[in-house]
């Protein structure tokens, strides 16, 4: 509100009181209050503030969405560094487990290291540790190498007969395959016999 504070009246030319004066402009002759078209500008501004509050939200829920994918990662990372050096330690291993099962073989075990073999085949079965090749299994190329070959009525299908050295595998990682002897059926019909690591050294078909 806007006040003529000159003392004298322009009008009557006499003095007015100190706290007297004539209001020049009140709000209801300029508009603009809020329920008038002057407050179209409070509306713009509550459009502006949910554009930016949907953009943040989608910002934060890509954030979120990135954070996921990086977290499943690393977590696979971890149990794939882990997989590959229980791998390793595993590989490594292998002679001993072979000379243990030649004294097996040959009797030349006592009760101390029998004790000893009991308990490193049993730490090495909880970290996963698996033999592969039995006798009478059927012969997969994938797990078993063919040392030898020979054709027998008592097999219908390529059959692994003997275990020369046993394979062994650790989850889906295969650390040797199985030395074996094959046995497939003597009925023509059946595909050719299989290469053995003797023929492809000789250089037979």
């Amino acid at each position: 509100m806007i006040r003529d504070k000159r003392r004298i009246d322009p009008v009557t030319l006499e003095l007015r009181a100190a706290d007297s004066g004539i209001p020049k402009h009140t709000p209801s002759e300029s508009g603009g209050g809020p329920g008038t078209p002057g407050g179209a500008p409070a509306a713009v501004s509550t459009t502006t503030e949910q554009s930016l509050l949907a953009e943040r939200t989608a910002d934060l829920q890509r954030l979120k969405a990135d954070y996921d994918n990086y977290r499943k990662r690393v977590q696979r990372d971890r149990l794939a560094i882990r997989e590959i050096a229980v791998v390793n330690v595993l590989s490594g291993l292998l002679p001993v487990l072979d000379a243990i099962n030649q004294a097996r073989e040959h009797g030349a075990t006592d009760p101390g290291l029998q004790a000893v073999a009991g308990a490193l085949e049993t730490q090495l079965a909880t970290l996963g540790l698996q033999e592969v090749g039995t006798p009478g299994e059927p012969f997969d190329p994938t797990r078993h190498e063919a040392i030898s070959y020979q054709r027998s009525d008592e097999v219908d299908q390529p059959t692994c007969t003997t275990v020369l050295r046993p394979g062994y595998r650790v989850g889906q990682h295969l650390l040797r395959p199985a030395q074996v002897t094959v046995s497939e059926p003597p009925d023509p019909a059946q595909p050719g016999r299989i290469a053995t690591s003797s023929d492809t050294a000789t250089g037979r078909d």
